[in-house]
């Protein structure tokens, strides 16, 4: 198989980004899961898409800098590790589409996780807080020489740690929703 044939099999362009290689692997592992698919060939199918995804995944900056490189790659996959990769997903295709999930493989695939989300938030409040205490302290403390602090860059930073704040509190919540609906389904 070539780059070229993996990228097709998840249904990607070639420039592909990591994220978008990894939202392509979601949809069509979920596609043709075993489990979930009942079609003779859905096997087959989901074996194709993990060693593509995980080729392309362990391959990436050697794909994107240097041909002779993605060549050199590409025969160590077929060497070493084409055959590990569809042993496992051959074992995946086996479980139930909901232990799959559950699986450290599975969640590599994640593009958030609730350590960058907390993480995210958390600055979002530190930016929040930072932004008002300098301005107010500046009021206060004016450094000699220099003029008041703008009231212009205090509005900017503040809706942008209020942007911040807000997108990092949707993300939050979304995540502890699909949290509580794995909870409900285990």
């Amino acid at each position: 198989m070539t780059n070229n044939n993996y990228y097709e099999i998840l249904g990607i362009q070639s420039n592909a980004s990591i994220d978008d290689i990894k939202k392509a692997y979601r949809k069509k592992a979920r596609l043709y899961h075993p489990d979930i698919n009942p079609a003779p060939d859905a096997k087959d199918h989901f074996i194709s898409i993990t060693e593509a995804y995980e080729f392309l995944i362990a391959n990436y900056q050697k794909i994107k800098t240097d041909d002779q490189l993605y060549q050199q790659a590409m025969d160590d996959w077929r060497k070493y590790r084409q055959d590990r990769s569809r042993k496992r997903a051959s074992v995946y295709a086996r479980s139930s589409y909901e232990t799959f999930k559950s699986t450290k493989f599975y969640k590599t695939t994640r593009i958030f996780d609730r350590t960058s989300i907390i993480f995210s938030f958390i600055v979002s409040i530190m930016v929040l807080i930072y932004t008002v205490y300098g301005y107010f302290f500046r009021l206060k403390h004016p450094i000699p020489g220099l003029e008041k602090p703008s009231v212009f860059a205090f509005i900017m930073l503040l809706l942008l740690g209020m942007i911040f704040f807000v997108v990092s509190f949707i993300y939050l919540r979304a995540y502890q929703e699909t949290a509580k609906k794995r909870k409900k389904k285990s």
